[in-house]
């Protein structure tokens, strides 16, 4: 949903522009199913707020990357972008990892990416000329490359959680711990300097750190959870107080001034005694931060909009709660370029989704075709009701949900629009004129007629049905980047055994999807795993 895949860029030229008019790449206005990841189980997914690329985690442990390949952020070279409906599957063995390695964990910069391991290991690729890579400063890292240094007093630290700004990176461990690299321009290094000087040519520079440095101010605190927007960062402890650090412009920190803060600073608002007031979960936003207390109240410092009360004239110097959304338990939140957004119970529906963005001009809101692209105030997202979304990735121009298979996702449009199928059966190649009604994929739109299945099937299988190739390929490329299989002679289709005959038929043309009942049960494509990757749920049920 949004700009894809060249995300960020601005159209050039002085014509009159027609939106998605012969566009290779059109916006997507409402929310759309990834037709290349539909037959992937996917745990996560993960950008940042000046991200134009992401990554979504599948229950193997795999990455799966695509986006702009802005410095190689992708781990790849030569290529301006990776399609969406071509992403890069990578796992951590092709790293060199051990294997039975996941990758668990990620984050993306602006034009760099981290990825975190079972192992405890992060792994980097992208830009690095501020070593914000964690290696030694040169223009990029081409490839996924492991991140050394990961030490306090003598002992290996084991990585859990990643954040990334544009130029510098932030890494927990499981012990709490907190280590940062890349540059020391804002403060957003957390270790009490810039290192501010005059160089030749009376120039500014900034000290760098290419390897990780531990933030001695959050020695002994045990932090839980990190995020970072674009020069600042933010982490909540065991005990839900929120520290902040970096550039202050727009009052960001919600520290009541304007002053870059060099080392973290426990928010008074947030620093107890009264436990429900404090923190379980912070969010960092491309000027904004935001906290979501232990009673599930949403807090909002620095500038989101673009006039009035939380505008760059007048910004939230400390965090307010937003009194659109005061009554509703937040369950998660997240602020991408120009968009934010919260979960939240439902009276009706186990999820609400609510988004908003004055400046959303992208399709990032996806409220529709034909409502307005931008909203001012907190508005429940009317395309997404009855979706159990359980995990948001808000980028710069771009918004990903994810959510368990169900029969409302099956009203939802799927992206790209038209994959050309083939026009007859992929098993016989033949055309039974108007008696004809094969089955058709989810993903690809294959159609196959049920008896040249093996085993034949009787009935329309309920759930999402997916043909034995796009079984075979979890994630192949769809569409016009799909690459065509031989197709093997004299051997029948396998297809699994339809659970229900009774289940009813949806017509679609000649051809029969897979009934909307049951799904989210058994044979779904996407594995529906709503836990947390922070302690935000721990805090959340403490009290």
């Amino acid at each position: 949903m949004g700009t894809r895949p060249k995300l960020g860029r601005k159209e050039r030229g002085g014509g009159p522009k027609v939106e998605n008019e012969d566009k290779p790449n059109p916006d997507l206005l409402e929310p759309h199913t990834l037709r290349s990841l539909s037959n992937v189980q996917a745990v996560s997914i993960h950008t940042g707020c000046s991200g134009c690329h992401f990554v979504v985690i599948d229950i193997d442990g795999n990455a799966w990357l695509f986006g702009r390949n802005g410095s190689n952020a992708l781990g790849v070279e030569g290529v301006e972008y990776i399609s969406e409906n071509a992403p890069r599957k990578l796992s951590p063995v092709e790293l060199g990892a051990g294997k039975k390695t996941k990758f668990v964990h990620a984050a993306c910069g602006r034009n760099h990416t981290l990825l975190v391991d079972s192992d405890g290991a992060v792994w980097t690729a992208g830009a690095n000329t501020y070593g914000q890579c964690g290696h030694p400063t040169c223009p990029d890292i081409s490839a996924f490359k492991q991140v050394a240094g990961f030490q306090h007093q003598g002992n290996k630290e084991h990585a859990i959680q990643v954040s990334a700004g544009v130029t510098f990176s932030v890494v927990l461990t499981a012990s709490g711990k907190v280590f940062s690299f890349g540059s020391a321009e804002k403060g957003q290094l957390g270790n009490g300097t810039t290192g501010e000087r005059i160089t030749t040519g009376n120039k500014t520079a900034y000290d760098i750190e290419p390897y990780p440095i531990y933030i001695k101010e959050l020695d002994g605190k045990q932090i839980v959870q990190i995020t970072s927007g674009p020069q600042h960062s933010a982490a909540v402890d065991i005990e839900g107080v929120v520290y902040v650090w970096g550039y202050n412009g727009y009052c960001r920190l919600g520290l009541g001034n304007q002053v870059d803060v060099l080392k973290p600073k426990a928010v008074p608002q947030f620093a107890g005694p009264n436990k429900p007031t404090m923190g379980a979960m912070v969010v960092g936003g491309p000027s904004n931060t935001v906290v979501v207390d232990r009673q599930g109240m949403y807090w909002m410092a620095g500038k989101w909009k673009n006039s009035g009360e939380g505008s760059s004239g007048s910004p939230y110097s400390t965090f307010r709660v937003m009194q659109d959304i005061m009554t509703c338990k937040i369950l998660l939140a997240r602020c991408g370029g120009v968009t934010h957004w919260a979960l939240t119970p439902d009276d009706d529906d186990p999820v609400m989704t609510v988004g908003w963005g004055q400046n959303a001009a992208n399709g990032e809101l996806g409220l529709g075709p034909d409502e307005p692209k931008s909203a001012t105030k907190p508005t429940r997202h009317v395309p997404l009701t009855g979706i159990e979304v359980f995990d948001i990735a808000a980028g710069q121009n771009t918004t990903l949900f994810l959510a368990p298979p169900s029969e409302k996702m099956s009203d939802v449009p799927r992206h790209p629009l038209e994959v050309n199928p083939p026009a007859t059966c992929v098993a016989c190649s033949t055309d039974h004129g108007e008696d004809d009604d094969p089955l058709e994929c989810e993903k690809c739109d294959s159609p196959y007629h049920l008896q040249c299945l093996t085993p034949p099937l009787s009935a329309v299988p309920a759930g999402e049905w997916f043909c034995p190739e796009c079984l075979d390929d979890p994630g192949a490329p769809v569409g016009a980047w799909a690459v065509k299989k031989p197709k093997s002679k004299g051997k029948k289709a396998q297809a699994p055994q339809p659970m229900d005959e009774d289940d009813e038929e949806e017509e679609e043309g000649l051809k029969r999807k897979a009934s909307g009942k049951g799904r989210g049960g058994e044979k779904t494509g996407v594995n529906y795993s709503p836990e947390p990757t922070s302690n935000f749920k721990y805090l959340m049920e403490s009290e």
